[in-house]
């Protein structure tokens, strides 16, 4: 278990409210505790509750932002490979594996928009389990990751329970994380 790191954040941003998912700005200042961070992102702990800041907003927390959470100033919109990519940095609080190499995406659709020039990109996905409570906030994760890359303009998650998941889907890699392999 990793020690909470306390600081104050250097600037606005935006932030995931958890389990809710709901986006919102945490102000200058605002003091919080750094509880966890994968996959880029952190999990921070304030006197309001539970909320999580991308990796794109490290600088707020006093750390340099990764190169892949930058934007690419190119123009070309994101490939499909991209995507899964940027899924494979999403991950539950609880268990310290990524959605894909967990088995939870169980579909990506990536077309143009009709307005052209953008893309779209359509996931669906699932839970360990059905009651889990941070459905919302790793779906909004999700949707969040995808919408951050160059060109997706349109990006939906929904939340399936057919087929149920089990833990055969769990990717070689994730079972040795989990150590189960």
């Amino acid at each position: 278990m990793q020690e909470a790191q306390i600081v104050r954040l250097t600037r606005e941003c935006e932030v995931t409210q958890i389990p809710t998912g709901h986006r919102m700005i945490m102000g200058a200042d605002t003091p919080v505790d750094i509880t966890q961070s994968l996959g880029g992102a952190y999990t921070v702990c304030t006197p309001r509750g539970l909320f999580r800041i991308d990796a794109r907003d490290a600088d707020a927390l006093g750390f340099a932002v990764p190169d892949e959470a930058k934007l690419r100033e190119s123009g070309a919109s994101a490939t499909e490979t991209e995507v899964w990519d940027a899924l494979r940095q999403v991950y539950d609080p609880e268990i310290p594996v990524n959605i894909v190499d967990l088995g939870l995406v169980y579909d990506l659709v990536m077309d143009d928009l009709p307005e052209g020039g953008s893309k779209r990109v359509q996931m669906k996905m699932t839970l360990t389990a059905p009651g889990c409570g941070m459905g919302p906030a790793i779906a909004a994760d999700a949707q969040n990751r995808i919408l951050s890359l160059p060109g997706i303009d349109d990006a939906s998650v929904e939340v399936v329970w057919d087929p149920p998941w089990h833990q055969s889907m769990i990717s070689e890699e994730g079972k040795k994380i989990l150590g189960i392999a």
